[in-house]
């Protein structure tokens, strides 16, 4: 018979000491194209990592090397994060950067998670 061992989550609420701003584009006012405006939608603390090795390829072949991935705690009806919205992260390193999500998905090792992947909008 196999010994049980505890083994502790992967991410717990102490990860989570990122504040990151979930926001939309609204076109500009008046007769001049482009989108300048924001409104925010959602305000969290996320667990932020760099591009990882698996997704390394996926952003290579995107031309995107400076994709993030987050992982925030999931919203349940609050708000559904969508490849329509944009992010920012509240850190000194990541000021003035704005990221479209590119991909959502749920967290398969702790459903309490979700994990979203995000490129530099240029």
């Amino acid at each position: 018979m196999r010994k049980f061992e505890y083994k502790p989550p992967r991410v717990h609420n102490g990860d989570l000491r990122t504040p990151v701003i979930f926001f939309e584009y609204q076109p500009n006012q008046g007769p001049l194209p482009g989108e300048s405006v924001k409104r925010t939608l959602f305000n969290c603390w996320a667990k932020v990592d760099q591009v990882w090795l698996k997704d390394l390829e996926q952003a290579k072949a995107n031309n995107t090397l400076s994709d993030i991935t987050i992982t925030i705690r999931d919203p349940q009806f609050e708000y559904k994060p969508s490849n329509l919205h944009y992010l920012e992260v509240d850190a000194l390193d990541y000021q003035g950067y704005h990221y479209n999500i590119k991909k959502v998905q749920p967290n398969l090792q702790d459903r309490r998670f979700i994990d979203i992947v995000a490129g530099l909008v240029k």
